[in-house]
């Protein structure tokens, strides 16, 4: 992959987007509506750029975090907990116009997601004018990990800034509402990691895309776009990818489910890494499959003691 990801991974990965706070609960029976359930609930630092930011910076890779929080308890608990597992948030905003994002959401017994809502109204403070302002640090990455929570006009302008500077870009589409703000983008994408739902919507093939063969066709799709790597999450039966050059399934390992906030996040941020470490394809998928695997048996969106070696231990053979 050196083609692909020329860097060394000793330069700063440059994350920009969401951060928030997860809120979760986990029902205890069956979901009554217009009544209160009987929940596990949990709060965690949460957001997609921020949690593959973490996952990253605990896999020992540099990270710079560009992202907007409150200025409020939630920001001040996330620039703390994020820092402390070594990502650089030194330009992060502290808004005063805006609370820190929240994500709220309902999983079932069985650990899958039934509804969720989320204000990300704090990332409307990541303007192009902001990224102008911190260009420099394009300039001084390896790559740029973006999500489509960012506004169109900061999400062009992120890509403008990248291809000055000659750096991949890896993209997460964050939902199925927000994924159609990569569309104009997927040729200048490296990477792209959407669920299958997300994944219909980039290829303009809604509620389209559910079995294994599609996922692998959908995935074709992106690389006909001029995606370099699409993967696509598939939940309980892995992971579907493709390149120009090949394509194939990485099964999922069977696993109890205690929350799926950031399994998603998590396996990216594997796959990034191994990439940047030279790891062939598969193998870097392989990983990310560990890594979303070891994030479902976790309360939080990061596992907190993540390591290179924990993945090895439970990768897929």
């Amino acid at each position: 992959m050196d083609e692909i990801f020329p860097f060394s991974p000793d330069s700063p990965v440059l994350a920009i987007g969401a951060s928030g706070i997860d809120i979760v609960g986990s029902l205890q029976g069956e979901l009554y509506k217009g009544t209160s359930n009987p929940a596990k609930i949990r709060s965690s630092p949460g957001g997609v750029t921020r949690n593959v930011a973490e996952n990253l910076a605990r896999l020992g890779q540099p990270v710079v975090l560009l992202t907007a929080v409150g200025n409020d308890h939630a920001g001040e608990q996330i620039i703390k907990q994020t820092c402390s597992a070594g990502v650089d948030m030194s330009a992060a905003i502290r808004s005063s116009n805006f609370p820190t994002s929240t994500y709220l959401g309902v999983v079932n017994s069985k650990g899958e997601l039934q509804y969720a809502v989320d204000d990300m109204r704090a990332t409307l403070s990541l303007t192009p004018s902001y990224l102008e302002k911190n260009a420099h640090y394009f300039e001084q990455a390896s790559l740029l990990f973006l999500d489509a929570n960012l506004s169109k006009e900061t999400l062009r302008k992120a890509v403008s800034l990248a291809h000055r500077a000659r750096i991949p870009i890896c993209a997460d589409p964050a939902s199925t509402l927000l994924a159609k703000r990569l569309r104009p983008y997927l040729s200048r994408l490296t990477l792209v990691t959407p669920n299958r739902s997300e994944a219909g919507i980039l290829c303009n093939r809604p509620n389209e895309i559910s079995t294994r063969r599609q996922s692998i066709e959908a995935a074709k799709c992106l690389v006909s776009q001029g995606v370099k790597i699409a993967i696509i999450t598939m939940g309980e039966f892995g992971v579907c990818y493709a390149t120009s050059e090949a394509s194939g399934r990485v099964p999922a390992i069977r696993t109890q489910i205690v929350d799926p906030t950031g399994s998603g996040d998590a396996l990216t941020a594997a796959v990034i890494f191994g990439l940047l470490n030279e790891m062939p394809l598969d193998e870097a998928i392989r990983l990310g499959v560990s890594a979303a695997t070891l994030t479902l048996r976790n309360t939080g969106s990061v596992l907190p003691d993540m390591t290179l070696e924990k993945l090895y231990d439970q990768l897929v053979i």
